[in-house]
């Protein structure tokens, strides 16, 4: 099932997307995460094709799609609702990395929106929050605090963006993209940056709405929703602690052998479970 470039005029400008499926299928939202785009994730995608109508949108500051801010987390659930309403909801929702956050922010705001979800890579946003104050996870998040450097921008595309190279060898160990990909994918980059690195200086700033942030996770998510992490994730930790309470229906999966882009190193098996979810 091959996919194709389509755009979509939302209130914030064209986003552009890559779709595919049959038309009259169930529509499933994928939004990626940090640093990546919609292309590396071809295999999965084309899988999930097979049952649903996928609409993969680059996110607001990666290009083509608009590179304007704010990159608030508000702004950024914003822009996929009125997506979801543009191709007519309730969808399904994927999320990976700062995909998954926008996931959670969505289906504790707008619940009629979505049908059933799925996460990967990041718990829910509270139980991130409490394994930062572990040693463990700043360590492996010092990335984050280098992205509030005002220099953060000239850093990441030194070298032919060999922090971006890094970051992927550490974060999944056992993949490396096809120089296709590879390619593509600093492309886009090279030309969306700084902004992608503002997602993370929006985190807490303002502090009163990253305060305001912090209260709202704390609502009861009621959209059903899969969690699934890699074992070897070398970005975020697998949860080890049960927060199950954050959740009316929840199924965690840790799946071994996987890192941080969990969906590209096994992109039948994980979209298999993906799935299975939302059938």
């Amino acid at each position: 099932m091959s996919l194709e470039r389509a755009s979509f005029d939302l209130p914030a400008g064209t986003f552009h997307a890559l779709v595919g499926g049959e038309r009259t299928a169930r529509p499933l939202l994928f939004l990626h995460g940090f640093p990546d785009h919609p292309p590396t994730a071809t295999p999965f995608l084309e899988r999930l094709a097979r049952t649903h109508r996928v609409i993969a949108p680059w996110l607001r500051g990666y290009a083509p799609s608009p590179r304007v801010g704010p990159y608030d987390l508000d702004t950024l659930a914003a822009d996929v609702d009125a997506l979801i309403d543009r191709i007519g909801g309730p969808v399904d929702l994927v999320g990976h990395d700062w995909g998954a956050v926008i996931t959670y922010a969505v289906c504790i705001d707008d619940t009629h929106r979505v049908r059933r979800a799925v996460t990967m890579s990041v718990p829910h946003p509270l139980t991130f929050l409490r394994a930062l104050s572990t040693p463990a996870q700043v360590r492996r998040s010092w990335y984050m605090g280098l992205f509030q450097l005002p220099g953060a921008g000239w850093l990441v595309q030194r070298d032919e963006l060999a922090l971006i190279d890094r970051l992927w060898r550490a974060w999944s160990p056992g993949l490396r993209l096809d120089e296709g990909h590879r390619a593509e994918l600093h492309a886009c980059l090279a030309e969306s940056l700084p902004a992608p690195l503002a997602y993370y200086r929006a985190v807490v700033r303002p502090l009163s709405t990253f305060r305001e942030r912090t209260r709202r996770a704390a609502r009861i998510i009621t959209t059903p929703l899969l969690q699934l992490h890699g074992a070897d994730d070398g970005c975020i930790a697998p949860p080890t602690g049960d927060d199950a309470r954050w959740f009316a229906e929840r199924e965690l999966a840790i799946l071994p052998g996987l890192g941080h882009f969990l969906h590209i190193e096994d992109p039948a098996a994980v979209a298999s479970r993906v799935a299975g979810w939302l059938a």
